[in-house]
């Protein structure tokens, strides 16, 4: 008995599911043009399950590489609301 053939990927031939490789369910990526936006919103919505699963502290390590990343580039103002954000999320991850 001939067994049945398998294509490069490993699956059986005419199967249409793939190999082992699963979706991801969970996106941690900030919706588009939110640092844009006042501080409260911008914490607010970091603060969530939904952009950060892992919690709070991973929000602040996110505003932080924004922040690092744009460098000289970054306004001031614009700066002065990021950070302003990042000390929201800190005295909330405080308990205060």
């Amino acid at each position: 008995m001939r067994s049945k053939r398998r294509s490069k990927t490993g699956s059986k031939a005419g199967s249409t599911r793939q190999g082992w490789v699963r979706p991801a369910k969970v996106s941690t990526f900030p919706p588009a043009g939110l640092f844009t936006r006042d501080a409260e919103t911008i914490a607010r919505t970091m603060a969530s399950r939904r952009v950060s699963p892992k919690g709070i502290g991973s929000a602040i390590r996110m505003i932080q590489f924004l922040i690092n990343r744009t460098g000289r580039g970054l306004a001031p103002a614009r700066r002065k609301e990021l950070e302003r954000a990042k000390r929201m999320l800190q005295d909330r991850r405080a308990g205060g």
